[in-house]
């Protein structure tokens, strides 16, 4: 089983600060091609900043995205998932709190990771696809080899 360990290694966490004004948060998340980011206040994980929070609580809202600050719009006290939980016990967090993106901490309560749905189900998708050519392999080969 894999653990998040294995799919936050290497990669590099983007964040926006608690105050930054939403249309600063939505260029910035623009410019790395990202839906979702963890929201720090003095580096401690704050909530989550989403494209569907733009819609539904500024936009809808009619609120002006150039003084609305990203803490007045974004997800507060999201569910953290530490280094060494399952993915597939992420997966059903995300399914049963109705959220795709799940901030990951260390042990010191500091945001190492940050997690959508859509990165799950490509690393079970990959997973799956190992276990496919595995038992390809298995059921081509050759009695007594």
């Amino acid at each position: 089983m894999s653990t998040i360990r294995d799919l936050v290694k290497d990669r590099e966490v983007y964040i926006v600060n608690a105050d930054d004004t939403v249309m600063a948060a939505a260029v910035y998340m623009r410019e790395r091609n990202v839906g979702a980011v963890p929201v720090l206040r003095s580096d401690a994980l704050v909530g989550v900043f989403s494209e569907r929070d733009i819609m539904t609580r500024v936009l809808i809202e009619q609120r002006d995205p150039r003084t609305t600050k990203v803490s007045d719009v974004m997800t507060h006290d999201p569910r953290v998932v530490g280094l060494d939980e399952l993915v597939d016990r992420c997966m059903l967090l995300m399914k049963q709190g109705g959220f795709r993106h799940l901030p990951v901490l260390d042990g010191s309560n500091h945001i190492v990771g940050f997690l959508s749905l859509r990165d799950l189900l490509l690393h079970d998708l990959d997973e799956k696809e190992v276990e496919v050519r595995m038992m390809r392999a298995y059921m081509n080969s050759s009695p007594g080899e």
